[in-house]
């Protein structure tokens, strides 16, 4: 294919799904450098406001849903005639695949799947979002055994102007009875669809099947499923009871919340005791379910009322909901692509052609179907409600991407809703896009990430800062995109680089080394050199390094500073005291209390007194312990030699 580029950011690689209104491929995004799914609506459709709305619609819903169980949506956009959401690329492959590859899973696997379904479902159901088309085609099994829920493409939220307009159905294997019925729906019913996923994991087929989408649907409602164990033998009671309470037809019998049934399952898979109640065995015949209703309906009322469905509409509205994922196997035992939804829609236009047969006799034709007049001109719009037998009420203006200028862009009843005839009906007419404002682009460089804010904020526009090293001062911007001076739509993003300064560098071990070496290889190493002290050493030379501070990675240019040795501490020392002409005990022990040794050697002397110090050696600053030579004279004409009974000192 032709490397198209999305947007100016998202190419093209190559098509990895298709459904009936989407394309999806892998692409990469240019500017954040990753791998992303980009979902395209086809050509066909991307031209129907409706279609068009609903789109961006699900790509608002979806990105606002943040779950590791939900395929993260990152983006959406228009890009000439067409629309596109990008989304989370997921390697994997659907539970379908999954289930039809290796049959029935183990009870505590269908168990785990069940229990991240709902992790995604209280979400959604939170922001009041029902999903309305949980099947295993929409749940991708990733490699680690997680799974991710995907393709919002007919969920909605409850408030949404589009939910009157959409009659779509989940395939009919899953969908709830209420919906079968076309009936307000809640979080209870993703639950019974849930339930079924579940059923087919756990027994490795469908619990409802048949010739065509009706007959299933009609079974939905209809029929009690066969207990799993009868299926297979190797579901337990406990999840047995889980999965059938799910599956209960009226709402109310079922789990209310995803986040009590999670935790039902997490019980389980703890092996926790279960407190779930048996499952209904017996469908009332005039209970809230609505049974009776459906079942009334005889094989000639619906030959008579099918005829009438447009199958070309039905086609059409049913791919309106399903807006492509990664799985393009839309087909069923019994159906190609897209008849399963269209015959399900069938089953709505059944028992809707019923009900208002019937409202019609009661209300002597006072209420009539408003017509859908979105995406017409103005004054064709106005024609339509006012043959419809309708008041056009307040005309308001406002501003569309989706709409040209003079079209519809919203009503208020909606199309399709059943009203009093004279009711005013309220349109919204578009003026076109609104007209884009640009601004000039700020020169942020220099700036902090706060001033950068500040100085985008004033002028209306957002910024998007990352950190990467630079010799820039740190903490300070000094790239941006768009560039300073530069066009851009008010609002928009201005992405710009903090600096986190120099990268660093290790410092080399220069232990050991002499000071000049050590200072020559830290130099050529970029770092700067301080000798910060001096110590003893036993082990490192004198002149040497004994230590340096600090070690490991550092910014180039830092200061290293080095301990330099000093050799071997030395001795202590001490002068000796002057001891001559001292008598020879007092001389002693002055030396000896000055910390030396002595030795006492008798000399001859004619000048001294007998007994007195003639002189001493060594004299002045010598080590602690040092043997200090006393000389003692001994009078005249004494023979010299040690002194026995003094000894040699201490």
């Amino acid at each position: 294919m032709d490397q198209r580029v999305l947007g100016g950011r998202y190419l093209l690689r190559d098509k990895v799904g298709s459904g009936g209104m989407a394309t999806v491929y892998r692409a990469q995004d240019q500017v954040l450098d990753r791998t992303v799914a980009v979902k395209i609506m086809l050509p066909q459709y991307a031209a129907d406001a409706t279609f068009a709305a609903r789109f961006k619609q699900e790509a608002q819903a979806a990105a606002g849903l943040s779950s590791p169980y939900i395929v993260g949506v990152y983006d959406w956009g228009k890009d000439g005639d067409t629309y596109y959401i990008v989304m989370e690329y997921l390697r994997g492959t659907d539970l379908k695949s999954g289930v039809r590859s290796h049959g029935a899973l183990d009870p505590k696997k269908v168990a785990q799947i069940g229990s991240q379904i709902c992790g995604a479902l209280s979400v959604a159901h939170k922001h009041e979002i029902i999903h309305r088309d949980i099947k295993p085609q929409n749940i991708m099994v990733l490699p680690d055994g997680n799974i991710k829920v995907m393709d919002f493409g007919i969920a909605r939220a409850k408030n949404s102007h589009l939910t009157q307009d959409n009659n779509v159905l989940g395939t009919a294997h899953y969908v709830s009875p209420e919906q079968t019925r076309g009936q307000e729906l809640g979080p209870t019913s993703d639950i019974y669809s849930l339930g079924v996923v579940m059923y087919e994991c756990a027994t490795g087929q469908v619990p409802f099947d048949g010739d065509d989408a009706i007959s299933v649907a009609l079974k939905q409602v209809n029929e009690i499923p066969v207990p799993p164990s009868q299926i297979n033998p190797g579901v337990d009671a406990d999840l047995e009871r889980i999965i059938l309470r799910c599956m209960e037809k009226d709402p109310a019998n079922r789990f209310q919340t995803a986040d009590e049934l999670r935790q039902v399952l997490n019980s389980y898979l703890a092996g926790h005791t279960i407190d779930v109640p048996e499952p209904t065995r017996v469908i009332s015949a005039s209970g809230g379910t609505g049974a009776t209703e459906t079942r009334v309906m005889s094989d000639a009322t619906q030959a008579m009322v099918r005829p009438a469905v447009d199958t070309k509409r039905a086609q059409r509205t049913s791919i309106s909901g399903s807006t492509g994922s990664y799985n393009t196997d839309d087909e069923e035992k019994g159906g190609g692509k897209g008849k399963i939804v269209a015959a399900v829609i069938a089953v709505i236009a059944v028992i809707a052609a019923v009900a208002v047969f019937a409202s019609g006799m009661l209300t002597d034709g006072g209420q009539a179907a408003v017509p859908n007049v979105i995406g017409q001109a103005q004054e064709d719009a106005v024609a339509a409600i006012e043959d419809a037998g309708f008041k056009v009420g307040d005309i308001t203006p406002n501003y569309s991407d989706e709409f040209d200028e003079g079209e519809v862009m919203d009503q208020t009843p909606q199309g399709g809703s059943m009203e009093a005839k004279g009711t005013e009906i309220d349109i919204v007419i578009s003026r076109g896009p609104q007209p884009i404002e640009y601004k000039e682009v700020p020169d942020l460089s220099g700036k902090t990430a706060d001033e950068a804010e500040a100085a985008l904020a004033e002028l209306g526009l957002k910024g998007s800062a990352t950190e990467e090293e630079n010799d820039a001062d740190e903490g300070t911007v000094f790239d941006q995109s768009p560039k300073a001076g530069e066009q851009i739509e008010a609002g928009g993003t201005v992405e710009y680089k903090v600096s986190t300064g120099p990268g660093t560098e290790e410092v080399p071990d220069v232990t050991g080394y002499s000071q000049s070496r050590a200072t020559s290889i830290l130099s050529k190493a970029g770092f700067g050199v301080t000798v910060t002290g001096s110590s003893y050493s036993d082990s490192i030379d004198e002149g040497c390094v004994i230590s340096y501070d600090p070690a490991g990675h550092q910014k180039p240019g830092t200061e290293i500073g080095l301990v330099i040795s000093l050799g071997p501490e030395p001795e202590p020392t001490a002068k000796v005291p002057n001891v001559t002409g001292m008598e020879q005990s007092a001389a002693e022990k002055e030396i000896a209390n000055a910390g030396f040794r002595y030795n006492s050697v008798v000399q001859s002397s004619s000048s001294v007194p007998e007994g007195e110090v003639i002189s001493y050696s060594p004299d002045g600053e010598q080590e602690i312990g040092t043997t200090i030579k006393l000389i003692i004279s001994g009078g005249p004409g004494a023979s010299a030699g040690n002194i026995p009974e003094e000894g040699d000192g201490q």
